[in-house]
């Protein structure tokens, strides 16, 4: 009894304290958002929902980046693969070809990109941070080479990716009647409803398969990973492939809340992916973490820029400069549990 006493108390030390307090610190902002702007209409529905409508992208990224991050590895890359694809999209629109084609074709990139950086690192064993910050480099300058100017996506140019993009899944409960007497019914988009897919497949996947417990088990010793018959090189590999198909469905949420391509879209959205998940509970040093922490993260980020934006008056470096204060603040929190684990193993 006591030996299963025991090991509750670890594994709530090691999996379950960085998220509760992620969780925990999640409520206490939005509330305190609701009380100093519920005049502005922060309490209703509608802006919790607008907080997961324009981070519908950035769900998709960190969740692939969580799991590239449980084995000790990192991309930096996603970012400018975003813009890419927001671009490939965009422009292969404007020259008539179909939306439908144009999203294979970005979803393909995304799995090769993957593979040839998953390569590199699996089985070369270059560094993670060389490869991506190269594959960062090509991607936009690829963007640049595919337009320089910013292209938007109107009705006439593709009526169908317009029409998806357009789309409002309105919801049965949480509206609420406007100053003129209508009755606004609180609704998603498409981007949403994608997002969430990829997140719940993604968290199945690592706690029910054997491909998401070695992520685990890779990240929190290679060598003996490899001393159980795992393929550990192949292991990274299929993560980076994941990473990068999971970024550029990212991209596709991402193009339907934009509408356009841009040489400039998405700068620092691959530091967003990694705050949000280091903020959700994952490790730098890999083996601890879920994509429900970096839910969770994405949302306090999503947050803190919907109280930025409700209040008019602070700048718009705010969510940086708080978000930079949340990371280094979890990172110590995170070196603080593992010097416990390590007394603790002792």
């Amino acid at each position: 009894m006591s030996n299963q006493t025991e090991r509750k108390k670890k594994t709530l030390n090691s999996h379950t304290i960085l998220l509760i307090i992620t969780i925990i610190l999640f409520i206490v902002l939005y509330a305190g958002g609701c009380i100093a702007y519920g005049s502005k209409g922060f309490t209703h529905l509608q802006t919790f929902l607008n907080i997961l409508i324009t981070n519908a992208g950035l769900i998709c990224v960190a969740c692939g980046l969580t799991c590239v991050m449980l084995t000790a590895g990192i991309d930096i890359s996603v970012g400018g693969l975003i813009a890419m694809d927001c671009m490939l999209l965009a422009t292969g629109m404007r020259n008539g070809i179909g939306a439908f084609p144009m999203i294979v074709l970005v979803l393909v990139i995304g799995l090769i990109f993957g593979a040839v950086q998953g390569y590199l690192i699996g089985y070369l064993e270059i560094q993670p941070f060389i490869v991506t910050m190269a594959g960062m480099f090509f991607t936009r300058g690829m963007t640049a080479v595919i337009c320089t100017e910013q292209v938007s996506i109107t009705q006439d140019m593709n009526k169908a990716f317009y029409d998806i993009a357009n789309i409002k899944i309105k919801l049965p409960f949480g509206g609420y009647v406007n100053g003129k007497g209508v009755y606004m019914a609180p609704y998603v988009r498409v981007g949403v409803i994608i997002a969430l897919c990829v997140l719940i497949l993604i968290f199945l996947m690592l706690r029910y398969t054997r491909f998401g417990r070695s992520l685990y088990a890779v990240g929190g010793n290679a060598q003996s990973a490899a001393m159980m018959g795992l393929n550990v090189k192949l292991i990274k590999m299929k993560t980076y492939i994941l990473s990068s198909f999971l970024c550029s469905i990212g991209g596709i949420c991402f193009c339907l809340n934009t509408m356009s391509g841009s040489v400039q879209q998405a700068l620092g959205l691959e530091m967003d992916a990694i705050s949000s998940a280091v903020i959700g509970g994952t490790l730098l040093t890999g083996g601890v973490g879920n994509v429900i922490g970096s839910f969770f993260g994405v949302l306090i980020n999503g947050t803190i820029s919907s109280i930025v934006k409700t209040n008019g008056k602070l700048a718009s470096s705010w969510p940086n400069i708080l978000t930079a204060a949340l990371l280094f603040l979890f990172i110590v929190i995170q070196s603080i549990a593992a010097t416990l684990r390590t007394r603790k193993a002792k």
